[in-house]
């Protein structure tokens, strides 16, 4: 069997101004990156053009048997094209520390893959890298300022901008910097958070314009004073500076399917600790090029489905037209109790004890939010028919269907039946809302996002969190959405709570302000904004030969 890679790389690409023309786009609306891959220009957002329909692609919540979201939705774009659909994909950008760590890569796999593999999970066009760098010069610059003698009388210990990396790396998640004697800067406590967790990629991705985009970095609170008022990237002077690193990344980068579907790449990962959407730019230049534009968002839906309607959409003004849930039945009957080694053999008591979980966030899609969904069960060799039909006779009693896809198989060919009926539910009638209203109290809002969506009990705050709230508030700060950092594996705080659990109550241990992005961060349970390397890294196993041949990378 082929590996992902090895599939990849014996795929015959189409030039990228050919994908750049497939899409409505001419040679002047593009920047080439090589061959194979380009940024768009942002005029083509000036195009006048009926917007295509927009379908989310979400998932239960992930196990290590694999659900397949990102494959799914790369596949069912290959699926509408093969049907005669004008169809664009918009994807996020995968992070370094994953690829190294133990996720792997994120575009696709096996037949429903976005191309060049290697450079998309790689450095790509460096979108990262200048994020990474915008978010470090700002914290030099506070640093510096308070060096020089702090005008602004920023108390050291109330900074709450900390300095980035895109690696997993737990060393630095806590650090004590500015040693070595006066020259040197000021001794304080600090912390490294991995790049996607940065306020700047949230601002990239939410951001309308380039002079959004500056506006926005203006407004972020990096500390505050001895007065307790807050400190801006504005009143660092450090925006427009900032701006300078961001203005080529910023434009959406292009590339395409396996099957030479266009697709548009850009930003947004980590949906348990950021709001794990792609861009607000690059879905939007993709509505104006397609009749059907297929996104995703990441992890679960109880994190990226949630804000991608609750932020993305609320932000951007967009209404989706309908969702797909991917599931596995390997992954249901982990969420029923089994071990990962006891996933093969038939269990239809464990597939009906994990199940809940796919219902609970189909109903929560359907109940919630007002949208039609389908649910695609990614099939592997070992779901026998009984543990189907069992998926199957429990969606119908939700009044949804679901279609079984094989695109990691077959690519677009194994998702045309998913594309059909993914085109009679935009066909539908819906009535989007949100589950809640942004005006509401921060804490009504976390809330109802635990209540509503994750289905439990209520909200614990600790004595941190509840100042961080009230501070906040009187701030003027509270009428924005919440962007829930949680743990993926669960729809409570707690990882080992698998399936559907009720009677649970999250805590909220802190709560800050991301005024640049323009949402509330609400940290629950454990949750790391830094993540660390596993015991046996995927890093070990990469290499690159004599000529350049990338191999190990999935």
């Amino acid at each position: 069997m082929k590996t992902d890679i090895e599939i990849a790389q014996e795929a015959k690409l189409e030039p990228i101004l050919q994908i750049a023309k497939k899409a409505g786009l001419c040679e002047e609306e593009i920047e080439y990156y090589g061959k194979y891959k380009a940024k768009v220009d942002l005029s083509v957002l000036d195009k006048q053009k009926k917007e295509g329909k927009l379908i989310l692609v979400t998932a239960i919540n992930p196990t290590p048997a694999g659900e397949g979201k990102t494959t799914t939705t790369i596949g069912l774009a290959d699926g509408l094209s093969r049907i005669g659909k004008n169809v664009v994909v918009a994807l996020r950008e995968p992070s370094l520390g994953p690829v190294f760590g133990v996720k792997g890569g994120a575009a696709g796999g096996g037949y429903a893959q976005v191309v060049p593999m290697e450079d998309i999970n790689l450095h790509f066009t460096g979108d990262f890298h200048a994020i990474g760098a915008a978010n470090n010069l700002l914290a030099a610059m506070i640093d510096n300022h308070i060096f020089q003698g702090n005008e602004l009388g920023i108390d050291p210990r109330k900074i709450t901008w900390r300095r980035c990396v895109d690696m997993n790396d737990r060393q630095l998640r806590n650090v004590v910097d500015g040693l070595g004697g006066p020259k040197s800067g000021v001794p304080r406590e600090d912390g490294y958070d991995i790049t996607v967790a940065s306020e700047i990629m949230a601002i990239l991705c939410l951001a309308t314009s380039l002079t959004d985009l500056k506006e926005r970095l203006s407004r972020i609170i990096v500390g505050y004073t001895y007065a307790d008022a807050p400190v801006t990237a504005g009143d660092l002077k450090a925006a427009g500076a900032m701006t300078a690193l961001l203005k080529d990344a910023i434009k959406p980068n292009l590339v395409q399917t396996l099957e030479g579907t266009p697709a548009f790449v850009h930003g947004g990962p980590f949906a348990n600790i950021a709001h794990g959407c792609n861009s607000v730019m690059a879905t939007c230049v993709a509505m104006k090029m397609g009749d059907y534009v297929i996104t995703e968002a990441g992890f679960g839906a109880d994190l990226g489905a949630e804000k991608f309607l609750d932020i993305k959409c609320r932000f951007a003004g967009l209404t989706p037209s309908a969702v797909v849930v991917v599931a596995t039945v390997r992954a249901l009957k982990m969420h029923g109790g089994l071990a990962k080694t006891e996933l093969s053999d038939e269990n239809l008591v464990a597939l009906e004890k994990g199940l809940p979980n796919l219902l609970r966030h189909v109903e929560n899609v359907k109940n919630v939010y007002g949208l039609p969904a389908v649910v695609a069960v990614n099939r592997f060799p070992t779901d026998t028919d009984a543990e189907i039909a069992l998926v199957i006779e429990k969606c119908k009693e939700l009044g949804v269907n679901v279609r079984l896809s094989t695109v990691w198989a077959e690519g677009g060919k194994g998702g045309e039946d998913l594309a059909r009926e993914v085109v009679n539910l935009c066909e539908e009638k819906s009535e989007f809302r949100f589950a809640y209203d942004e005006k509401l109290p921060i804490k009504d809002k976390i809330s109802a996002i635990v209540t509503k969506i994750y289905g439990g009990s209520g909200v614990t705050f600790t004595a941190e969190a509840e100042a961080q709230i009230k501070r906040l508030t009187a701030l003027g700060y509270d009428k924005t959405p919440v962007c829930m950092a949680k743990t993926q594996y669960s729809f409570s705080d707690d990882m080992t709570l698998l399936g559907a659990p009720e009677n649970f109550t999250v805590t909220v241990r802190s709560v800050k302000m991301a005024a640049g992005a323009g949402f509330v961060i609400a940290l629950t349970g454990n949750i790391m904004t830094m993540p660390g390397l596993p015991k046996v890294p995927a890093a070990e196993r990469i290499d690159v030969d004599e000529t350049g041949k990338i191999t190990g990378l999935f």
